[in-house]
């Protein structure tokens, strides 16, 4: 069955027509911009997929390519900011992926030329997506956002809700990354300690100051203090000429429906 066909939670007067074909699709859906926030557009991509199949997050981990969001041909259109939900970790080929595994939308925050007319917003997006192997994918969809009142907006508000909130080192309510700090013996590593609440499973991803690092998948250890988690991973994957002293690196912690994102220096 193709998924362009499938039901949907928003209806298709917010949304554009699905392009896609049996393993994937994607449209452009609409949401209503608070009255509040001058040129601001609201809107998201929704990504259907599969059952079995998987698709990457910004950074991809062990294996895998992040989609690429192409908005060049939209018009009255001053900015786009995509907005990433919550990933998870997927094992793929004895590899740690990260990624979704489920049907997505990432929000969309988009900033207007000019406030009183309406955006027409193209994407180009080119993605991946794998499950006994990984194939190539590309969405071309296109749709006209003006003020009022959308059916997507549920939709949207669920999906803003999963998009880690940046959050200070050592800051937090229910979940705070307490520490960063790079130790250099036996090897040169990175400790993470986290903490959660009781019973919760935490999962960490770290990232580069810049696209071009790899770092490795953090990994829970023991070791931690009562009332703290543990990760850990090489320092490892900087660019050529690049140096970790000092990098300002981002960790991304899950644990359930709550999520954070803190950059910390590595001193």
């Amino acid at each position: 069955m193709c998924l362009m066909a499938a039901t949907s939670a928003v209806a298709a007067d917010g949304a554009s027509p699905w392009d896609g074909d049996a393993r994937s699709a994607v449209r452009l859906i609409a949401g209503s911009s608070p009255a509040s926030a001058a040129h601001a557009v609201r809107a998201g991509l929704e990504l259907r997929l599969k059952p079995g199949w998987h698709t990457y997050w910004r950074y991809p981990g062990d294996a895998g390519v992040p989609p690429h969001f192409d908005f060049a041909g939209s018009q009255n259109v001053r900015s786009v900011e995509v907005l990433w939900p919550a990933p998870a970790r997927i094992r793929e080929q004895g590899l740690t992926a990260i990624g979704y595994t489920r049907d997505v939308i990432w929000p969309l925050a988009i900033v207007a030329q000019d406030p009183a007319e309406p955006v027409l917003l193209r994407l180009k997006l080119d993605y991946a997506v794998c499950a006994a192997l990984c194939v190539p994918a590309q969405g071309n969809v296109e749709f006209t956002l003006a003020p009022g009142v959308t059916s997507g907006n549920a939709a949207l508000a669920d999906a803003e809700a999963r998009v880690p909130k940046k959050t200070p080192l050592g800051e937090g309510s229910t979940l705070v990354v307490k520490s960063v700090r790079r130790v250099d013996a036996p090897r040169p590593q990175v400790l993470v300690d986290v903490a959660a609440p009781p019973g919760s499973e935490v999962t960490l991803f770290a990232e580069g100051p810049t696209p071009d690092w790899a770092l490795p998948v953090p990994t829970a250890i023991a070791g931690a203090s009562a009332g703290l988690q543990r990760f850990s991973f090489d320092l490892d994957g900087a660019p050529p000429a690049a140096t970790y002293r000092g990098a300002r690196i981002t960790v991304t912690a899950v644990a359930g429906d709550d999520a954070i994102e803190v950059t910390a220096s590595l001193d």
